[in-house]
């Protein structure tokens, strides 16, 4: 099979409005047309269940029939790279932020992002995850200068929405009940020995981590939060994410 007609048969794949590739020829008769169909509809419902096992909650809030044709569509216009599909639908949130037909569940593509970056913790390199006691055998006069390493499962989001509590209702981890307060919620998820976690960060605290994960040291990354929200809370922010487990090393 050449290349073209390899490229040809993978984007019939998953288009059915497209025909089936010339010079394809079946076991049984001369015209494929069927057997390609059942292969087609076979791949299709195979990236559907991995898109639906990727972003459960996404499919919980939308039900099963909207997620199916969501991700029918995104399929067709972002087929796999990749024959590992670990990492497909990395993608998934930007596209639902244009999907007309999502356009009013407008938490919708930051809920599947934070649900990617679960994915993505729950399949990094495994890493020993700072002893908080270490910070107590600093020396006073290096704390300001100190840099920390953010863990390799760690993954910092921002939103304007209740993301993070909108997953955790529909994912179990709390009450589903109605949300009163719709401020945004900033989450850290990080996975420091075998479960992953999910944490809301408090004032300050996603600039304050995405500072020192670009390097920044703690002295500049405090006063990044405090820029971004007046009311940052040191000892709280750096207690939580030791506690967390959002670093590896201190230098």
């Amino acid at each position: 099979m050449s290349i073209t007609t390899q490229a040809k048969f993978a984007a019939a794949l998953v288009d059915p409005e497209r025909a089936v590739p010339k010079g394809l020829t079946a076991w049984n008769g001369p015209r494929p047309e069927r057997r390609f169909g059942v292969y087609r509809n076979n791949v299709t419902v195979g990236l559907v269940g991995a898109l639906a096992s990727r972003f459960p909650v996404a499919e919980k809030i939308v039900g099963n029939d909207f997620f199916a044709v969501m991700a029918h569509e995104f399929i067709r216009l972002h087929p796999p790279r990749s024959p590992l599909l670990l990492a497909y639908g990395d993608d998934f949130a930007d596209f639902v932020e244009t999907f007309e037909p999502a356009r009013d569940i407008d938490y919708l593509p930051d809920v599947i992002r934070l649900e990617a970056a679960r994915g993505k913790a729950y399949h990094a390199a495994d890493a020993a995850p700072l002893d908080p006691a270490l910070l107590a055998t600093i020396e006073p006069e290096r704390l300001a200068s100190l840099a920390f390493a953010l863990h390799p499962s760690a993954s910092i989001l921002r939103s304007p929405f209740p993301a993070v509590t909108i997953w955790a209702m529909n994912a179990g981890e709390m009450e589903l009940r109605p949300i009163d307060d719709w401020s945004g919620e900033d989450a850290l998820v990080v996975r420091p020995e075998m479960t992953v976690q999910v944490h809301r960060l408090p004032a300050g605290g996603v600039t304050f981590l995405e500072a020192l994960a670009a390097g920044a040291d703690l002295t500049t990354a405090v006063e990044a939060a405090i820029t971004a929200a007046p009311d940052f809370d040191l000892s709280a922010n750096l207690a939580g994410a030791l506690a967390a487990g959002t670093f590896t090393i201190m230098r």
